[in-house]
């Protein structure tokens, strides 16, 4: 006879539902105290920059691009909480609307990269042989050009419009996701599941769609949360260099560029937007860290 201890644990350990491995995930990037900072950071940053009109309306006072030309430039004070530029514009309100436009060139520019470089590196993986060569070799040709060069000859021959700045940026930094995405499917396409759904007849499109890309979705996440701030920058250099959003609209980086070209005599200027993209950026990459680590299969061996 089994003790009456042992049966009572085993009907307990029975009775528990078993993690998933989302579940797990999530447990884990709540022990990490630095992602959970970057997680809060952006959620009440992007909170703040979405709301931006309802913001300007009834907190700040001033929108964006309302001008004060007889206030001029004042230091932060009551009325300015961050104070204003040359143009007697609100600072703060600025700020909030360039980080709108900088999110949303970071989210789209990302999704963009992501789609790209999901189904090519899939097909890629996936299909092998000589149009897997071919498709990497492609790759490899476009790692050589110089992406900053190759973005700003787009920005000058089809105009500086921030749509076509979501795709340019995005149709840049999709090969380091296609190059992650080929490796992890060349690698599943040999796991047994895969074996199996071949054996019932699956068409190979259903086994990509249905099988393999869901099972990439831990790496993904990953280098999505790890593109959005690299995306940001290099609007913002763009934006530095003046071809990026176009005034009267802003961004982080215009802000930076007006601050830097001031900063001597009007430093809050350049002060308050380079704070506010660096702990963008910084917690942005916190929270990357933070999935890679909460995603790895090995931790949750562990």
């Amino acid at each position: 006879m089994m003790p009456e201890s042992n049966v009572q644990t085993i009907r307990r350990i029975e009775a528990e539902p078993g993690a998933s491995f989302w579940r797990d995930a999530w447990r884990r990037l709540r022990k990490n105290k630095l992602a959970l900072f970057g997680l809060a950071v952006v959620v009440v940053l992007s909170a703040l920059c979405f709301l931006e009109p309802l913001l300007c309306r009834y907190v700040i006072g001033y929108t964006y691009e309302q001008q004060d030309l007889a206030l001029g430039p004042v230091p932060p004070c009551r009325a300015h909480w961050l104070g204003t530029d040359p143009l007697g514009r609100d600072l703060l309100a600025r700020l909030l609307y360039g980080g709108r436009i900088s999110l949303m060139v970071g989210l789209l520019g990302t999704a963009v990269s992501l789609t790209i470089g999901v189904i090519y590196g899939a097909v890629s993986g996936f299909v092998g042989g000589n149009l897997d060569a071919l498709l990497m070799r492609a790759v490899d040709i476009l790692y050589a050009l110089p992406f900053t060069i190759f973005v700003i000859l787009l920005m000058v021959f089809f105009g500086q419009d921030i749509r076509l700045l979501f795709v340019a940026i995005g149709a840049i930094e999709w090969l380091t996701m296609a190059r992650i995405v080929r490796g992890q499917v060349m690698s599943l396409k040999q796991q047994e599941f895969i074996e199996a759904a071949r054996a019932l007849g699956l068409r190979p499109s259903r086994i990509l769609l249905r099988h393999i890309i869901p099972n990439l979705l831990g790496p993904i996440i990953v280098y999505a949360t790890l593109t959005v701030p690299e995306v940001i920058l290099l609007e913002s250099f763009l934006s530095f260099l003046g071809l990026g959003v176009q005034p009267p609209q802003s961004s982080w980086g215009v802000l930076i560029k007006e601050g830097a070209e001031m900063m001597e005599e009007y430093p809050w200027l350049l002060t308050y937007p380079a704070l506010v993209m660096a702990l963008t950026l910084f917690s942005l990459n916190f929270l990357g860290d933070g999935f890679r680590d909460a995603l790895d299969v090995r931790a949750s061996k562990d």
